[in-house]
């Protein structure tokens, strides 16, 4: 019997591989991935600093233990280089695999901002267990962390690096905090309690230089202002992996085009989590995440599943520190709780 094939191991492949298991013990399961395949909650990447983590803390379990768990062969650092649908089959670095059904959970990859300068080595995104590796192992200490983008996740790390005494300065076009996740007034308070903790906002202004300083970088700003830092964390957002389903012929919009059973342009190949957009929607966020991975579990058990979740929508003072009922007093307790409602809406990428 062919095995069902799920290329990615982030949140969402060994999630639905979780829940596959608990369905079909049977079936044969491969699982493939360019990385080294540890198991980790991709949130806690931007909580590691204030708990003093590394990497290795952060990581739950190795790859070898993943797949005894899973009763599957996991593939680590392996790129798949093309799909032939109508054969079945995919090509990696070293082998050719046939497959029975294949999941695509590719996730998504950082947006590069074009920046001038000669210290863009200097800049780094952080979007899976080695990007924070190789962060932490480049940090200085005591450093002033320079953060571009004013998102969730820029938030959170200014936060987090803040409780781990790094000084952080955030800059974004934006004229508020989280834009399109909190309304002005929750923005404003998530603000204000980041600045009490000492966190520097350029906002209104975008980095257009990176350039090295005698003691670290220069950033240069649109507005002819620099910004002096001796690291710099980019976190202006995320793109939905799609060449290699392209590159087969599967129909690719913003994301990887999948109905609400995921099933991609050929109905032998599904996509979900960060690299799938499903019904015309591109979810970055941890909650569509899970339900797309019971769904499509039952789907490849044999029950076809439509994948249903709550609309993914933010309403007015939904998201304001304190609006779940948990009373916040200022400090990292409001940024805690802003961003802890935005968390319980899903507001957070998964892969």
């Amino acid at each position: 019997m062919h095995p069902i094939i799920i290329v990615g191991t982030g949140l969402a492949g060994y999630n639905l591989a979780k829940a596959f298991r608990k369905l079909d013990q049977g079936t044969p399961l491969v699982m493939i991935t360019a990385d080294d395949g540890r198991h980790y909650s991709k949130p806690m990447l931007s909580t590691g600093f204030s708990k003093g983590k590394s990497a290795e803390a952060l990581a739950m379990a190795e790859a070898t233990t993943m797949a005894t768990e899973l009763n599957a062969t996991i593939l680590t650092h392996t790129d798949v280089q093309s799909i032939d649908p109508h054969a079945h089959q995919l090509k990696t670095d070293d082998r050719v695999l046939t497959y029975r059904k294949l999941v695509l959970a590719t996730g998504a990859a950082p947006i590069r901002l074009a920046l001038e300068g000669d210290a863009k080595d200097a800049v780094f995104s952080i979007n899976d267990l080695t990007d924070y590796g190789r962060f932490r192992a480049a940090l200085p200490e005591t450093a002033h962390v320079a953060i571009m983008g004013a998102g969730l996740i820029g938030c959170e790390f200014a936060n987090d690096l803040h409780a781990g005494d790094y000084r952080t300065t955030v800059i974004a076009p934006s004229s508020q905090v989280m834009p399109g996740l909190l309304p002005t007034e929750a923005a404003g308070s998530v603000r204000s309690a980041l600045e009490a903790l000492g966190v520097s906002f350029r906002l209104g202004q975008a980095a257009t230089g990176v350039f090295r300083a005698e003691d670290g970088v220069q950033l240069t700003l649109d507005n002819g202002d620099s910004v002096y830092a001796d690291i710099v964390i980019s976190a202006v957002g995320l793109r939905p992996r799609t060449p290699l389903a392209e590159e087969a012929g599967l129909a690719v919009n913003k994301g990887i085009v999948v109905n609400r059973l995921l099933q991609t342009s050929h109905p032998d190949i599904f996509a979900m989590g960060d690299c799938a957009e499903v019904d015309g929607h591109v979810l970055l966020y941890v909650m569509p995440l899970m339900a797309c991975a019971r769904a499509l579990a039952q789907t490849l058990a044999g029950e076809p599943t439509e994948v249903l979740w709550p609309h993914a929508c933010y309403r007015e003072n939904a998201c304001l520190p304190g609006g779940d009922g948990t009373a916040s007093s200022g400090g990292q307790g409001a940024v805690a709780a802003g961003t802890r409602r935005c968390r319980r809406q899903g507001a957070v990428s998964g892969r």
